[in-house]
């Protein structure tokens, strides 16, 4: 075991797309036993090679795991998996489900509800994460985590190896609202550089010079640099697919309603545009194809 992993502490690991494999990967580098599932094989088969457990079935994985986190992609996903699958009933005596995608506020105080009662001896955290595919390999994600106060120094040695210090925002329920605020800033920022590259080029503006101009001043935002320049080059390899990100957009929307947040209604709508026209897969920055430039 290393320095960061407490002794014994096994983990499950149930969805290893681009986060979910990173998040795995981290926490065998840290020397917790890590047991892996997803719904491709091939995929979860792929950890094995780095020392996980490629378990056969969801309920195999976690039957003797301390920690299980679940990195699945929807809402329905989690709850076809974990509630109709029977899997939280084969948690261990006292184990602790950190619930880490974004599946939206409904979801989660359903899944919270769910747990207490089919297992009340089970913790339930809520902590979805802010990051991407770098931050997450780099284990640089944030993690905003909510849930029972005596699940935090049980998760709190899982959770290091995978971001900075947790964020504890009160009972699970928490975490999932906090999650979609911040990718609704997330959004209407992606979608501000979007429009700003297409007025640019509709007035015959150079976009580097846009890039250059904006930098090391107050409207210097990381993320937005980073996509300006995706998009600026056409790179659309995928860090955070546009398809989850309009899904986090909907999910917010459905949180309060398109009246009360205009401006993601309207930005909701064209890139649903954009993922029909197939982009979906494409990173976020893919947004920009959706407008006549």
């Amino acid at each position: 075991m290393t320095a960061t992993s407490e002794a014994g502490t096994s983990v499950a690991v149930l969805g290893t797309g681009i986060m979910g494999s990173a998040m795995a990967r981290n926490l065998l580098k840290a020397g917790f036993r890590t047991a892996v599932w997803d719904r491709s094989a091939p995929v979860a088969a792929a950890l094995a090679a780095a020392g996980a457990d490629a378990a056969p079935s969801p309920t195999d994985a976690v039957r003797d795991a301390d920690v299980v986190i679940t990195m699945l992609p929807t809402a329905d996903v989690v709850t076809t998996v974990m509630v109709d699958g029977h899997v939280v009933e084969a948690f261990n005596q006292g184990g602790v489900w950190a619930q880490m995608g974004t599946i939206g506020v409904t979801a989660t105080d359903n899944l919270a509800e769910h747990v207490s009662k089919v297992r009340p001896d089970v913790m339930f955290v809520d902590a979805p994460v802010s990051g991407t595919k770098g931050p997450a390999e780099a284990g640089q994600l944030r993690i905003l985590a909510s849930g029972p106060a005596t699940a935090e120094q049980v998760v709190r040695p899982v959770f290091a190896p995978l971001g900075s210090t947790p964020m504890w925002l009160g009972p699970a329920g928490q975490g999932s609202r906090m999650k979609l605020i911040i990718n609704a800033y997330m959004a209407t920022l992606i979608e501000g550089v979007a429009e700003a590259l297409a007025l640019a080029e509709r007035l015959g503006v150079d976009p580097a010079k846009l890039d250059t101009t904006i930098a090391g001043g107050p409207l210097d935002a990381p993320i937005a640099d980073a996509k300006l320049l995706k998009m600026e080059h056409g790179d659309f390899s995928p860090e955070f697919p546009l398809e989850w990100a309009l899904k986090d957009v909907d999910l917010a929307l459905a949180a309060a309603s398109p009246e009360a947040l205009p401006a993601l209604a309207g930005l909701s709508g064209a890139w649903r545009a954009a993922v029909q026209a197939g982009h979906g897969r494409e990173d976020v920055a893919a947004a920009v194809l959706a407008l006549s430039r």
